[in-house]
């Protein structure tokens, strides 16, 4: 099975919900981009990591011990250091399997997110949709 190699702290972001990735929102968009094999726009990304976050604790079990409520705005970077100790810092991820990720249309998924499809405007860009 192909794996890639993924930071602690972006299998963490998706697993626990916080935002612990040192490399920020790109550190989210990228695992979450090649588990799912998609591209994902930014109001995707909470759909996403739900259907992420078990098969990453089901690829790594012991990480389903982390106690999130113990990282707080003040003390991420010491908690996310203590998770590196223990767990590692580089872990192996393998993208979901057939029929674990729900492939929506972006503009779609978000006319249906927001109810009302007259305030979703989309702007077409070098003759793409964006």
């Amino acid at each position: 099975m192909q794996t890639k190699q993924y930071h602690l702290s972006d299998i963490v972001s998706i697993t626990t919900g916080r935002l612990v990735s040192t490399r920020h929102i790109e550190g989210v968009y990228d695992i979450l981009n090649y588990m799912t094999g998609d591209n994902l726009f930014t109001h995707q990304l909470p759909r996403a990591s739900r259907e992420c976050a078990p098969i990453l604790l089901g690829q790594h079990p012991q990480l389903k011990e982390i106690e999130e409520s113990e990282c707080t705005t003040e003390n991420w970077r010491e908690w996310l250091d203590g998770l590196v100790k223990k767990y590692g810092e580089w872990l192996p991820v393998s993208p979901v399997g057939e029929g674990e990720h729900l492939k929506i249309n972006p503009i779609s998924e978000l006319e249906a997110m927001v109810n009302d499809p007259n305030k979703v405007i989309a702007v077409q860009v070098g003759g793409e949709q964006a």
